[in-house]
């Protein structure tokens, strides 16, 4: 069913919505965990994991998600996911404990695991025309820096004013729109029920995932236990191994390696995932920085953050509407090369200048707009149509994962450089080791030489931090520009220029 313009661009709003709602609800906690750690009492490891148990469901079951959207259709899958998504999100507002909240946030990525596939995959359906089609991914791809951007300053604002709940019951309403739009402006459910979906297969993702999470997160405190982490591996491990040796023998894999066989998708891949782990990553330690060591309020800690977005957003745009002409290689490679430079910029000025600070924001965020806007064409571009779902399912869990490695990695860094190279006033309990909240909290009005010490720790904590990200982008500048190298313009592979 082809669809008129106005439709097609309208259903591209509501799919917009369906994504930002998703990727909001990623980082409008980072301005707003110092509150939520106050108020509910959570520890450093129930705090992580409230920010944590999110990225992690969800980039679990991303994969059998675009799979299964593939078997019971696309606008099923959507308006499914809307529907857990609104109601979980009650639940998480009203949470009483930080239990109760991690496990509504939990809830929150299974709507989100089911819608985020669902929207990529309509737009490949719904936009025919190639240069439609890339110029609709890539305003889809900026949404997703725009939402993550975002939540730190919406979560800042309802702070200023209402419960710390009230961050999670803005989504409601949202969902309530974007369900009637989507039962109004979506194409017809497009269910093919030959296709097969495994929930062995997405339990055994899921598996590998946390695995994978929890051995980075314990790896990076101060205090490792090794047998602890040597299980997390394991478990890893073997989820990693059973999942990729049950994909091979199924007649309808959820994940068809084949497709890793092209560069270009690959290389789509990895700068989806290195983009979001440098955004989530400099948006996490920025924003708790400003509030913890200069004293900013959460909406100023968010503004401040948002400079990376608004850089993003022209680069985006014009990566998008130009792909055709000058094609991947200088608007992926070139775009993360770009935000070394500001990453650099960043690192070296967060503490002497406000203004260098925010122009290294922009600059990174410019670099990472142009990258993230056509990595998704790179991705959707170069798998037919029938493998849309799987297509979008594997760009969404890099996403999710570039994400989450940030947050479990750079987050338990921070912690762990701070309590080893803090030096504790005499007389200071060593709780203050814990993490500068403690510290600030123990120090109170009376003991500025505590407050002294332990911003200076988190300083040296957050220049390592700053350094292991523009480390990481640079990797990602040299890897995409070797995956790119032949490759000539337009999204797909089709228009490569061998040497």
């Amino acid at each position: 069913m082809v669809l008129s313009a106005r439709r097609r661009w309208l259903l591209l709003t509501v799919m917009g919505a369906g994504l930002l709602l998703i990727t909001l609800d990623n980082s409008i906690l980072y301005a707003a965990l110092p509150t939520l750690v106050e108020e509910l009492g959570a520890n450093s490891s129930e705090s992580l994991w409230i920010i944590n148990a999110y990225p992690v469901v969800m980039a679990g079951l991303l994969l059998g998600s675009g799979t299964l959207g593939d078997r019971v259709g696309h606008r099923r899958m959507f308006l499914i996911g809307l529907a857990v998504f609104g109601v979980a999100s009650l639940a998480a507002a009203f949470s009483p404990t930080p239990e109760t909240l991690i496990a509504a946030r939990a809830f929150l990525a299974v709507g989100a695991a089911a819608m985020m596939p669902a929207t990529l995959a309509l737009i490949r359906i719904t936009f025919e025309d190639e240069r439609e089609r890339n110029m609709a991914i890539a305003i889809w791809g900026t949404l997703a820096l725009v939402g993550s951007a975002l939540g730190p300053i919406i979560g800042g604002l309802l702070l200023q004013s209402f419960w710390w709940g009230s961050v999670f019951l803005i989504n409601v309403p949202v969902v309530v729109v974007a369900l009637v739009a989507t039962l109004v402006l979506a194409p017809p459910n497009d269910a093919d029920p030959t296709k097969r979906w495994d929930l062995a297969s997405s339990l055994l993702a899921l598996v590998a995932l946390v695995g994978l999470v929890i051995a980075i997160k314990e790896t990076a405190k101060s205090e490792p236990a090794p047998l602890f982490i040597t299980l997390a591996v394991l478990c890893a491990g073997v989820g990693a191994w059973a999942f990729a040796r049950r994909q091979r023998r199924l007649p309808y894999p959820l994940l068809d390696f084949a497709i890793f066989r092209n560069r270009a998708f690959v290389a789509g891949v990895l700068a989806a995932g290195f983009s979001m782990f440098a955004i989530a990553g400099i948006q996490l330690i920025t924003t708790q920085r400003f509030q913890l060591v200069e004293g900013f309020t959460p909406l100023r800690a968010g503004l401040l953050v948002a400079a990376a977005a608004l850089g993003a957003l022209p680069t985006a745009l014009a990566g998008g509407a130009s792909l055709h002409k000058v094609g991947l290689l200088p608007l992926v490679a070139g775009g993360m090369a770009l935000s070394t430079v500001g990453s650099v910029l960043v690192l070296l000025n967060f503490d002497t200048s406000m203004g260098l600070l925010v122009t290294g924001l922009l600059i990174m965020g410019a670099g990472l707009g142009a990258a993230m806007s056509v990595a998704s064409s790179a991705i959707m571009g170069n798998v037919p149509a029938r493998r849309a779902g799987m297509a979008s399912s594997v760009e969404e869990v890099s996403f999710e994962f570039g994400s989450l490695v940030a947050v479990a990695l750079l987050g338990s860094l921070l912690t762990a450089v701070y309590t080893a190279t803090i030096d504790l006033p005499a007389g200071v309990p060593d709780s203050a080791r814990d993490s500068l909240d403690s510290a600030l909290a123990l120090a109170g009005e009376t003991n500025p030489s505590l407050i002294t010490a332990a911003s200076d720790a988190f300083d040296g904590a957050y220049f390592t931090v700053m350094l292991v990200v523009t480390a990481v982008i640079a990797v990602g500048a040299i890897i995409t520009g070797l995956l790119l190298r032949h490759h000539g313009p337009g999204s797909a592979l089709s228009a490569p220029t061998h040497h």
